[in-house]
């Protein structure tokens, strides 16, 4: 060593004997008790091992064989699936399983939905319910815009949840789903508790779902007999009135909607026999009959020409 404390010998093997004398050096600093418990025994390690230990560990090896198999047999996963996970089983035998579910913020989804969203049914526990991996089952609900929940030990789970509010329905290629307010799909439509949303129609209707909310509120009365709209070529709206169609121009539809409640105080003319309404030309409305009043029409023409030649 030098001066330092530093060893300044060679880094090349030692000489013969040195380990030797450095261990020696190293076991005389040692508490004599040490030094007794660590070199007094001469005896082989497997007489020093606790009796039994041989037999125990083996049949831990074969207990672990046993249940790699029941695992990998899949037998394990219907064992669960029929009574729950062991430590759940556990911790309801001990009076710990969930027997309650406190559930806040429904607005239209049932309650066996959420239950079934979370994961929770009579094989949880409370004790080993993962509140963090419930929170993130739920929140995959698009329904579900924000949610919380809690243990109340011994018995009960609260979850408090915030849905997002359906805004209107959307069809395309022959399905209907719930969207909110920005065109977001939130469900699908399975009974009748959405029936009274408005319907868009149409590739990329959802997207001008605001456009389309809009136009329908600038018609006042005539709003309740909007049935839907379709969005057309995603260009423009037509609307859907009572059997009647109201085809809108691509720019302004607005302004041609304001002519067509015109009409309708002035003239009445949605209650004529007509099945279309061409506002798309800003200079003129073009109608569509209905075929007995276009076949009408037709034969008072005609008499109206015989009469004039006579």
């Amino acid at each position: 060593m030098d001066g330092g404390g530093r060893f300044s010998g060679p880094l090349s093997p030692a000489a013969p004997g040195l380990a030797a004398r450095l261990v020696s050096g190293l076991a005389e600093r040692l508490p004599r008790s040490l030094r007794r418990s660590a070199f007094r025994s001469k005896e082989p390690l497997d007489r020093r091992l606790p009796r039994g230990l041989g037999a125990v560990g083996l049949s831990a090896a074969f207990a672990a064989v046993a249940l790699a198999g029941f695992v990998a047999s899949g037998r394990y996963d219907g064992f669960v699936a029929e009574h729950g996970r062991p430590l759940d089983i556990a911790a309801r035998l001990s009076g710990f399983g969930v027997e309650r579910v406190t559930i806040s913020g429904i607005s239209r989804m049932y309650e066996r939905e959420v239950l079934a969203a979370a994961g929770i049914d009579w094989r949880s526990s409370v004790p080993f319910l993962d509140v963090i991996e419930v929170r993130q089952r739920l929140l995959a609900v698009p329904l579900i815009a924000s949610a919380s929940v809690r243990k109340i030990y011994p018995n009960e789970i609260v979850i408090n949840q915030v849905e997002r509010e359906p805004a209107a329905l959307w069809q395309r290629n022959g399905e209907v789903s719930v969207i909110a307010a920005d065109g977001t799909v939130i469900d699908t439509l399975r009974d009748d508790r959405y029936a009274s949303l408005p319907l868009v129609v149409g590739e990329g209707a959802n997207a001008k779902l605001g456009e389309y909310l809009a136009l329908i509120a600038s018609v006042g009365g005539l709003a309740e007999r909007v049935k839907a709209g379709t969005y057309v070529s995603g260009r423009r709206w037509t609307l859907k009135l009572d059997g009647v169609d109201i085809r809108l121009p691509e720019s302004d539809p607005a302004a041609a909607l304001a002519r067509l409640v015109d009409l309708e105080r002035n003239e009445r003319l949605l209650e004529k026999d007509i099945i279309a309404v061409d506002l798309r030309l800003p200079d003129r409305v073009v109608v569509r009959l209905t075929e007995e009043a276009a076949a009408a029409r037709a034969e008072a023409q005609k008499k109206t020409k015989k009469g004039t030649s006579s």
